[in-house]
């Protein structure tokens, strides 16, 4: 049986410093929503988001623009990986709604910067951490016929996902099927946000690949990259399934606190 390898993009910003306005979202005495907690560095709240320390719950926000809404066998296999790595007592949450286009795509990621700043209503709040994740409409700025870009983490607990782009790859022959592709890169983006590869989360061995910052260098993990077409981030899917973590990369999360 002839086994199909595909190869897909996925990307990872760099951390972005926001500055604060008037309207900067620190609690005040009218109950305001503190935001702060959650426009911080990739990988800041890596610990967090893998142990019960501070937060006993984890509560993500899906926002998909209409016509671009992730599969339920994605999001389930989504779930599935994070029960498997984190510690959340009181349960994990993943809300979806949809939203209207920006009409911004193909998008840089300041656009989608400004997106959240427009449609995130979940934040941290009491024993509960929040993550927002958007399923953009279109593709990123920067890809070319040969390149995709999947997905990209760029805050501590804020990610997209260019479902379009996903949904034309999985149209192509030998290709596998769109719930896979969503739910690997639901997982690699979020384990940028566990702060994987030395994004955070200080390795407990040498294992991040020297000429890709943040992946793995381990044949097989799912954080395990490449640069083909001399740049962007190449990580490997093949028929067989979604790439899981290598050993070396469960135990950095361990050493936090994951499971």
């Amino acid at each position: 049986m002839i086994r199909f390898k595909k190869l897909f993009i996925f990307f990872f910003a760099a951390t972005f410093i926001l500055s604060c306005s008037k309207d900067s979202p620190n609690r005040s005495g009218d109950g305001s929503i503190d935001r702060t907690a959650n426009l911080k560095s990739l990988g800041s709240s890596a610990s967090d988001l893998l142990n019960d320390a501070t937060f006993t719950s984890l509560n993500i926000e899906i926002v998909y623009v209409e016509g671009n809404r992730p599969t339920e066998e994605g999001i389930n296999l989504f779930r599935n990986f994070l029960q498997s790595r984190i510690y959340k007592p009181d349960g994990i949450k993943i809300n979806l709604r949809s939203a209207n286009s920006s009409g911004k795509a193909p998008f840089t990621i300041e656009e989608i910067v400004d997106i959240e700043k427009e449609e995130r209503t979940s934040y941290n709040v009491g024993d509960e951490i929040a993550v927002w994740i958007y399923f953009a409409d279109g593709s990123n700025e920067k890809d070319t016929n040969e390149k995709f870009v999947l997905g990209s983490a760029f805050r501590n607990t804020s990610m997209v996902i260019y479902e379009r782009t996903i949904r034309e790859f999985a149209n192509r022959t030998g290709a596998p099927n769109r719930a896979t592709i969503e739910a690997a890169t639901l997982n690699h983006e979020f384990s940028h946000l566990f702060g994987l590869v030395n994004l955070g989360t200080t390795p407990v061995t040498d294992h991040e690949d020297p000429e890709n910052d943040g992946h793995c260098i381990v044949d097989g993990c799912l954080m395990r990259s490449s640069i083909e077409f001399g740049s962007g981030v190449v990580n490997i899917i093949d028929g067989s399934g979604i790439p899981t973590l290598d050993d070396a990369c469960i135990q950095d999360l361990q050493s936090i606190g994951g499971r």
